[in-house]
């Protein structure tokens, strides 16, 4: 196990917490941390001295968070009151592991779910202005079928019309069509933003990716055990797209990531924002 690694993510999860309590095992090794005063939703009141605790697993060498998150401005209020009632129902001995075991099932349904995506590599072959709609361009997008595909984007305020001709994107592929003031649309061009929304990027693949190439998520070798996409229907009816959105962030170094661990990748690399670290993808 790389210990440089463990401090590395423990100093880049943490900011401002404190002194942390070093714990050891014969397979982990685990960081617990007091954090600044948190807001718990339920208690309308803030609490002081919550725990987060990050362990590592040196067989599978990641990371889970455990008991409450330190604060930030995107809390997750459901592991904050689950995380609070534990910590007030038993103490240590043998429950240690289980919300590692929770928190990595999760991670994996999320991955699960994010696989059913239909996300890939496209080309703009030719972008304009909407005719009917201020805000929108009108893309003509190479996604390797036999046809270019229609897509219509709100980023008239953010992208030069310029900057988007001939260029590779990301598209999300399996979204049903939707008329955009009189337009038909036909997937989504998928971009980082930050959080007040003033800035947008559209990801893009790395150089040697191919229009119509599949995108994932995952280590290198997990495009070998893709599932099929999920139909429209499937989509839009079991709300895939909006289980996975809110875990799609770019990371410090701008790397497209899902859960926090799931890299997004082509076969020539992983996708990236140009330069918004630590942003919301959609």
């Amino acid at each position: 196990m790389a210990t440089a690694t463990m401090a590395a993510t423990a100093a880049k999860l943490i900011k401002g917490g404190g002194s942390p309590q070093l714990l050891l095992s014969s397979s982990k090794l685990a960081l617990s941390f007091p954090c600044c005063p948190l807001i718990i939703h339920k208690k309308k009141k803030p609490v002081n001295n919550i725990r987060l605790l990050i362990s590592f697993s040196a067989a599978r060498h990641n990371y889970h968070l455990h008991h409450s998150f330190c604060t930030t401005a995107n809390v997750n209020a459901d592991a904050i009151s689950t995380s609070d009632s534990e910590s007030q129902s038993g103490g240590g001995g043998g429950g240690g592991d289980a919300p590692s075991d929770d928190a990595g099932a999760s991670l994996s349904k999320i991955k699960d779910a994010g696989n059913l995506l239909d996300i890939r590599v496209g080309r703009v072959i030719k972008a304009w202005r909407h005719e009917e709609a201020d805000s929108l361009y009108v893309e003509q997008v190479d996604v390797g079928e036999a046809e270019p595909r229609i897509i219509c984007s709100g980023l008239v305020k953010y992208i030069p019309l310029d900057h988007l001709q001939q260029r590779n994107v990301v598209v999300l592929a399996n979204l049903k069509p939707r008329n955009m003031r009189g337009v038909k649309s036909n997937g989504m061009l998928m971009a980082a933003s930050d959080a007040s929304h003033e800035h947008v990027e559209l990801l893009h693949p790395p150089d040697g990716s191919i229009p119509g190439e599949r995108i994932w998520f995952g280590s290198p070798d997990d495009h070998t055990n893709l599932p099929d996409p999920a139909s429209p229907n499937q989509i839009q009816k079991k709300k895939i797209w909006e289980s996975v959105q809110p875990h799609l962030k770019t990371d410090d170094s701008c790397m497209a990531i899902l859960g926090g661990e799931h890299f997004m990748r082509t076969s020539a690399g992983v996708v990236a924002s140009k330069s918004l670290n630590n942003a919301n993808i959609s």
